[in-house]
């Protein structure tokens, strides 16, 4: 999901930019995409250099592409995505303490907490899926699903991870090197596998990638039945931002999640 806003090819201080604006953003829009892109960066991460930040725009630096995905490239993928989830922080949630965050347009809540389950369940799945039935999109008979979302269901305990938050097949760049890049995160401290079950949400990543991945930082054992949990927030965004059949869909993650 990307930012919403109207991309252009500028500079910066004579140097090549992508700059990104949105007249009546939402509030700290643009800042916490600022926010994640250094996150990430001081994790290691290859991401653009955030250039210029303010209410209605951001400015990075820009990323040539040119690379055509190759066996060698999707299995280094894996392995850079194992050395970011290495990074873990003190609570669940947002990088810095400030709770505003959005996936895609879409608000959510990062407030800081000390359980995941509270973090993903409490402050995400429930307020996303009783908003999706109040406006229609998910019904809400379905959507009083949410509260069985228990912690059992979200896997055993790891520490909180720097994750990417919202890493769908168009937010990751190969350059002309075939390097890997990451733009427009939705970054906070969560569980691992939201990065990798929503890899698998809209397709785009090899199981190279995740073959590599687990050789270099293995899973909990049912990872692969929790993947509904961990799609269950970017199918709600989708249903609220997009309606369609995205309702029907987070519906299925929901049941799926919690049978």
């Amino acid at each position: 999901m990307s930012a919403t806003g109207t991309p252009s090819r500028t500079t910066h201080d004579g140097r090549p930019a992508l700059t990104k604006r949105l007249r009546d953003a939402p509030p700290l829009f643009f800042e916490r995409e600022a926010a994640g892109l250094r996150a990430l960066a001081a994790a290691g991460a290859r991401v653009p250099e955030v250039l210029a930040v303010d209410g209605t725009s951001i400015t990075v630096s820009w990323v040539e592409q040119g690379h055509e995905r190759t066996p060698a490239s999707e299995e280094r993928f894996g392995r850079e995505l194992a050395d970011l989830h290495r990074t873990t922080g003190e609570r669940y949630g947002s990088v810095d303490g400030e709770p505003t965050a959005y996936l895609g347009a879409c608000p959510v809540d990062l407030t800081p907490t000390d359980t995941w389950h509270e973090s993903w369940v409490g402050r995400r799945v429930v307020p996303l899926a009783r908003r999706a039935a109040d406006e229609g999109r998910l019904d809400p008979a379905t959507a009083v699903l949410a509260e069985d979302l228990d912690a059992a269901r979200l896997g055993p305990p790891e520490p909180p991870t720097l994750v990417h938050g919202d890493l769908w097949g168009g937010n990751r760049l190969l350059d002309p090197q075939g390097r890997s890049w990451l733009i427009d995160p939705c970054a906070h401290y969560g569980h691992r596998e939201v990065d990798l079950a929503m890899m698998q949400l809209f397709g785009g990543f090899s199981g190279r990638v995740f073959a590599a991945y687990v050789r270099e930082h293995p899973l909990a054992d049912g990872w692969e039945q929790r993947i509904p949990a961990y799609q269950t927030v970017p199918l709600l965004v989708h249903a609220l931002l997009f309606g369609g059949g995205y309702g029907v869909q987070a519906g299925d993650a929901l049941r799926a999640a919690v049978r």
